[in-house]
């Protein structure tokens, strides 16, 4: 299991980096997020039902309720929108002092992909990525990473090795820093759905000032 782990998701996020994908990191993505929902079905428990053959409480099922959970996000709600304001002014004052040319390029300069990406990013992009990074590494995984704040840790290197392919650190630091954010946010609500909000008002939130060509494959917005 060690070795599948380092596999997945270390060798191949930086694998990625050095080779081109043919249609972005997306189909990839979606194939991944196909595998780990087999993988669920299999390992699931739903309404505490575990697996007979399983007595350890480490080896318990996974349960399904955790890919959901929607009443998990009302109490989060206010938590997650103060610390997304003040990263939302932050951005803004970064771009505008940095690369002011660039400020809300996106829906200034087309602002049709700008729609597509507000509806789409979290279906195709966001919850594919947490599936995956959250929902399936602290699951399967949890046994070798010991302790919440290793796995915490692991989930958002990991995250941020998967943003190599952009080829620039900006977007490397901040998904390192959004990776351990959600992975503690997973931890403690025990919601996806939760998880997946506070994601994509980040996502859509770098999108929006004119953060967006780093994490975008192949293109500047604004050029």
């Amino acid at each position: 299991m060690v070795a599948e782990f380092i596999l997945v998701f270390f060798v191949l996020p930086v694998a990625f980096a050095f080779v081109k994908i043919p249609g972005g990191p997306i189909p990839i993505l979606l194939v991944l997020t196909i595998a780990v929902a087999f993988y669920f079905r299999r390992e699931s428990r739903l309404g505490g039902e575990l697996d007979p053959q399983r007595t350890d409480a480490d080896d318990r099922g996974f349960d399904r309720r955790d890919l959901w959970r929607a009443g998990a996000l009302r109490p989060e709600l206010p938590r997650i929108l103060r610390l997304w304001a003040v990263a939302a002014v932050l951005a803004v004052a970064a771009v505008w002092v940095f690369d002011r040319e660039h400020l809300f390029d996106l829906p200034r300069h087309n602002p049709g992909l700008w729609a597509l990406i507000v509806v789409a990013y979290p279906v195709v992009s966001v919850y594919p990525q947490e599936l995956l990074f959250r929902a399936f590494l602290l699951h399967r995984y949890r046994r070798i990473l010991r302790t919440d704040k290793i796995a915490a840790a692991v989930s958002a290197v990991s995250f941020g090795l998967a943003h190599l392919l952009f080829g620039n650190p900006v977007a490397v630091v901040l998904t390192l820093g959004g990776g351990w954010l959600f992975a503690r946010r997973y931890q403690r609500t025990r919601s996806l759905l939760t998880v997946c909000v506070e994601h994509a008002a980040y996502g859509l939130l770098i999108f929006t000032v004119g953060l967006g060509r780093y994490f975008y494959h192949g293109t500047n917005f604004g050029d």
